[in-house]
């Protein structure tokens, strides 16, 4: 089966140019034109990744990821943001919505391929050595892709999981923000620390009081520790 990706985007070149790179690359690509036909067909075809444009019609792309990250249906479903708005605040605002990752226009074909491959990987990442991670009151299921706190279970996006999965794995050790962005991202040339900086507000906000065994580093980054004080 090939992955099915939702492409949502309200202009008809884009949607046919990224429609031919990813039957290309070997996706099946889906695609709506607003924000309403993007949530009717995520609920219908079930796809595997979600690139989302924000300048939409009717619903726009921010209330799209709201809505579908505050679903259980649709919670986990990667979510790349496509947009024309470079700003710094812009992309916080996606990212903190809950967006996996982004790229700005005009934007590679060849990029975005990348991007949706690695996070696809991310997503799907194998069991690894040590399936089962505790941390103080954090317990991470890898094979099951689950998170409980208290015995509670949280609900991570495929980042977020995988930020917590390698901070627990290297606990004890300061990673900084450009090792996270490679680790996790994949970015092979990192220029954007505020993206782990956003992912950890979100990881932290969700693990709650456990949150406090996250400890920033100042000036360098993040390092989980079983004593920390957050």
């Amino acid at each position: 089966m090939k992955p099915k990706i939702l492409v949502v985007d309200d202009e008809a070149d884009a949607l046919e140019v990224l429609g031919f790179k990813l039957r290309e690359a070997g996706f099946a690509p889906l695609f709506a034109q607003d924000g309403a036909r993007a949530l009717a067909a995520v609920r219908s075809e079930k796809p595997d990744l979600v690139v989302l444009d924000l300048m939409l019609p009717e619903v726009d792309g921010l209330e799209v990821c709201k809505l579908l990250r505050r679903d259980p249906a649709t919670a986990r479903i990667p979510i790349i943001m496509l947009t024309a708005r470079a700003a710094e605040m812009d992309r916080v605002v996606g990212l903190e919505l809950g967006a996996d990752d982004y790229v700005t226009k005009p934007f590679s074909p060849r990029e975005l391929v990348l991007r949706i491959r690695k996070l696809l990987a991310r997503a799907g990442a194998p069991e690894e050595p040590g399936a089962q991670i505790r941390v103080g009151g954090i317990e991470i299921d890898v094979p099951r892709h689950e998170v409980r706190v208290g015995g509670a279970a949280v609900a991570l996006t495929a980042t977020e999981f995988r930020l917590l999965e390698i901070l627990a794995r290297r606990r004890d050790r300061v990673q900084s923000r450009d090792r996270l962005l490679q680790d996790v991202w994949g970015y092979e040339n990192p220029i954007d620390s505020r993206t782990v900086d956003t992912h950890m507000r979100r990881l932290r906000e969700k693990l709650g009081p456990a949150a406090s065994c996250l400890e920033t580093v100042r000036g360098v980054g993040y390092r989980m520790a079983v004593d920390g004080r957050g």
